[in-house]
């Protein structure tokens, strides 16, 4: 239990440090903690893992992540985002055609909406994806302006095994993405499968040895 919180909060790889599995109630020994602070004194070099991101395994229904990030959109945002995409709507790129709507000022791609709150979530849902599956239901309640701030929060909807890659699961969430007056301006369903516990690709061979990094007794 203790190792799946470790690994959670992002400390699951730690070169001379031990994560010792506690059961509850349970306290470390004068040996484990030993361990824990390290056997080569207070100079002792840890390589402490970032965070990595959920598993299958990690995903209960009912859970609300809020993402952490937000963006500010900006008028380039949005005419760049238009313009790459080859949409041809005045309303997105002509603010002289806009200033005649009903709004009175540009619109927001609204496509750049759902893939701006799409990648707010990955942290949280999918930052270890074997494929995403599709979104659904997607309503944009609410407009987007230039100048607003982009938050997003989802929750897990459901969760099941793959039942022909033994090594995925799949999980859809509701999605909801909203701006700094508490308005909601998107919300969708998404389904995509993610890697189960031992069976994400390792890229650690990729990783040099530390000895280019100064050594901290010539500090």
């Amino acid at each position: 239990m203790l190792k799946d919180l470790a690994r959670l909060l992002g400390f699951e790889r730690i070169s001379t440090l031990y994560i010792c599995d506690l059961k509850q109630g349970e306290t470390m020994t004068s040996e484990e903690a030993d361990k824990v602070q390290g056997s080569e004194g207070p100079e002792a070099v840890r390589v402490v893992a970032g965070w990595s991101g959920r598993l299958f395994e990690d995903f209960s229904v009912g859970d609300i992540y809020y993402h952490p990030f937000g963006k500010t959109v900006t008028q380039a945002d949005n005419q760049w985002f238009t313009l790459l995409t080859q949409n041809v709507a005045k309303t997105h790129v002509d603010t002289n055609f806009a200033a005649g709507t009903e709004f009175g000022r540009p619109l927001v791609n609204s496509t750049f909406t759902l893939a701006l709150v799409t990648g707010q979530s990955t942290i949280d849902l999918s930052m270890n994806v074997f494929a995403n599956l599709g979104w659904d239901t997607v309503r944009m309640p609410h407009p987007v302006y230039e100048g607003d701030t982009i938050y997003s929060r989802s929750k897990v909807l459901e969760c099941r095994p793959s039942q022909s890659r033994p090594g995925l699961g799949l999980v859809t969430v509701a999605t909801e993405g909203f701006n700094q007056k508490q308005e909601i301006v998107i919300s969708y369903r998404r389904t995509f499968l993610v890697y189960r516990q031992g069976h994400l690709p390792d890229v650690s061979a990729a990783r040099p040895d530390e000895s280019s990094f100064p050594d901290l007794g010539t500090l």
